[in-house]
């Protein structure tokens, strides 16, 4: 039977701000098994950029990631956020990895090509090197993984962390039975947007496509289920939405293809 492997991807308000992190190494620490933490932090990255004096793009909640803002979002992204996860992991008795794609060529992409929008370095993930990864693991070490990927050619690309979570859950469950968990400031999917307590404690295919043909779910959110949907078709055991303080119990709404 494979060892279980928990995934989890928190969003950048919760690794941004000092309280709130704190909470999430307390609640990641719990969490048994081997574990993998993946972060954002866009709002950093905006806040850097502009002291830098260098405009913010964005289309459909999209970065666009220019040469100038590519420095930013690695500065920020693999340098000062990364940097500071690993430490306070690494003070709670967790022997924390940081990483982008390009060390040890974890996770390479293309530069998406341009369409209606021209994203700039922004990539799409090709390959996931699953070993490197489980040998880390196995060595007792958690992997913190920025959302930058490279392209093998020498560029970093800004890379959109909720598909580095899924694509590392897919890639790993050669070697392990997955889960996957979106942690974010909410309890989890809510039928009522005010209402933190409204949480959809299951959604499947066929909800989904109520939820947002009846606008409770939209924006960021379909994508999230999207990719959470993917993942259990390809083999993931269970994908949850939920909040940091659930983050190691039950809470939280469970995604599932029946």
């Amino acid at each position: 039977m494979k060892e279980q492997l928990t995934i989890v991807k928190v969003g950048g308000k919760i690794v941004e701000d000092e309280k709130s992190l704190n909470n999430l190494i307390l609640k990641f620490k719990l969490i048994p098994g081997k574990k993998i933490l993946v972060h954002g932090g866009g709002r950093s990255a905006t806040q850097m950029a502009e002291q830098l004096g260098i405009q913010t793009s964005m289309v459909d909640g999209r970065r666009i990631t220019d040469r100038e803002m590519l420095k930013v979002v690695t500065m920020v992204y693999g340098g000062l956020i990364n940097k500071n996860i690993v430490a306070k992991l690494q003070s709670s008795g967790i022997n924390a990895i940081g990483l982008t794609g390009a060390d040890g060529d974890v996770m390479r992409a293309h530069k998406r090509e341009v369409g209606d929008v021209d994203y700039g370095y922004v990539g799409d993930i090709d390959s996931v090197n699953s070993l490197l990864l489980s040998q880390l693991m196995y060595s007792e070490l958690v992997p913190v993984m920025a959302p930058l990927t490279h392209d093998g050619r020498g560029s970093l690309l800004n890379t959109n962390a909720d598909t580095i979570a899924s694509s590392c859950a897919l890639a790993l469950t050669e070697f392990f039975q997955v889960s996957l968990i979106y942690c974010f400031e909410k309890r989890g999917v809510l039928s009522d947007a005010s209402d933190n307590n409204s949480v959809i404690d299951k959604i499947t295919p066929q909800l989904f496509k109520k939820l947002v043909a009846d606008e409770v779910v939209e924006g960021g959110m379909i994508p999230k289920l999207e990719n959470a949907f993917s993942a259990l078709n390809k083999g993931v055991e269970k994908v949850i939405i939920t909040s940091v303080d659930q983050l190691s119990s039950s809470g939280g709404t469970s995604i599932k293809l029946d």
